[in-house]
């Protein structure tokens, strides 16, 4: 059986060699490939320290250790939806690329029952150990493992160190004024014991997994024993599905909850609708409660939120029949993005056109509360 060792990093590439330090001085199973998930940015830290300074090679050396097969097509950088590397994982949505990234790459490796997967979490963000972690919850196998590792407080967060040596190594410590000596470093590494989901799933469950999205693989594993509602939170705008945030614009959470608001579920745009203002009414009621862009009173002839909150409406138009549909198309595009297909067709806003008009509506069946 092939032994891999995968972890994460950041901007402390030292969290690689510590844990092979590690691995090797307490006995444990010894990897025979190396694997390493990073963004673009900290690669180069990464390949500055193992590589171009040689501290891999020194640890080697220093404890006659086995090479492990690891080069730079060993590193995988985090990705985007359109294949381009993600630079530092600071904004929203790379964090989403992050798991779905990171999910993709563990269901591929422990799609071979003839490896053993060691996972470190010790390095990069603190939301990449947790994707790290809830991955290998996921997918993970009886032969697999997780571990973080650190060090004693001296040598935390110390840049020239990679692993304690045997003879007297004097080197910078946290501050300029600070040395200290390598051969006294203390490494740890936890094994953390994880619950292991993999066996609740079927297998044609788990193999569409490599392809899905971390939210999407989320709710459908989520869904093999929950009854599908969603929740609708005003003041995040956002509508949960077995587990899964999804942000929409306080226009089009608005949409949805007018919808799931009024009678059975359905909105009927016909000529009654377009001449009446009560669909105005019934649809601002939501929308006032959020923070969205005043725009949307001007749409329906008021000229800002402070005339719907002291109910000067004269000017209140009927909504127009041109308002819902490019809305409902926008929410269903972001609820498709982040569900499984199956999960969508519960709980996306249906269109059809009937006689006099257009129909829309929500699964009768839809338990939809607002949070």
């Amino acid at each position: 059986m092939k032994n891999i060792l995968l972890c994460t990093t950041g901007a402390s590439p030292q969290v690689v060699t510590e844990t092979l330090y590690a691995l090797f001085t307490q006995g444990k199973t010894y990897p025979d490939e190396m694997y390493v998930i990073t963004t673009e940015s900290a690669k180069a830290i990464l390949v500055e320290g193992l590589f171009t300074q040689g501290h891999l090679q020194a640890l080697y050396d220093e404890y006659g250790m086995p090479a492990v097969a690891f080069d730079e097509s060993h590193i995988w950088l985090i990705e985007d939806e359109q294949g381009r590397p993600v630079f530092d994982a600071k904004g929203e949505e790379d964090q989403a690329y992050m798991a779905n990234f990171i999910t993709r790459k563990v269901a591929e490796l422990t799609a071979d029952n003839q490896t053993a997967i060691h996972a470190s979490i010790a390095g990069g963000r603190k939301t990449m150990a947790f994707y790290m972690g809830y991955a290998m919850s996921l997918l993970g196998r009886e032969q697999d493992s997780l571990s973080h590792v650190f060090v004693n407080d001296d040598f935390e967060f110390v840049r020239d160190f990679y692993f304690p040596t045997k003879n007297d190594n004097w080197i910078v410590g946290k501050t300029a004024a600070d040395q200290v000596n390598t051969k006294e470093a203390i490494v740890t590494l936890a094994e953390i014991p994880f619950v292991r989901m993999r066996k609740k799933f079927e297998d044609d469950l788990i193999s569409q997994i490599e392809e899905a999205t971390f939210s999407k693989t989320v709710a459908r594993m989520n869904a093999a024993d929950q009854v599908t509602s969603a929740q609708l939170s005003h003041n995040a705008s956002t509508i949960s599905v077995l587990g899964i945030d999804i942000k929409l614009t306080a226009k089009e959470l608005a949409l949805y909850h007018y919808i799931a608001l009024e009678t059975d579920k359905k909105v009927l745009v016909d000529r009654h609708f377009i001449e009446s203002t009560a669909p105005s009414k019934a649809y601002l009621s939501v929308y006032s409660k959020m923070k969205g862009d005043v725009r949307v009173y001007r749409t329906f002839g008021l000229e800002d939120d402070i005339a719907w909150r002291e109910q000067a409406l004269t000017t209140l138009k009927p909504m127009e029949k041109e308002f819902i549909q490019p809305i409902r198309t926008q929410v269903n595009s972001k609820l498709k993005k982040a569900l499984p297909a199956e999960i969508y067709e519960k709980v996306q806003i249906h269109s059809q056109r009937v006689s006099g008009g257009n129909q829309y509506w929500i699964a009768s069946a839809l338990l939809v509360t607002e949070v």
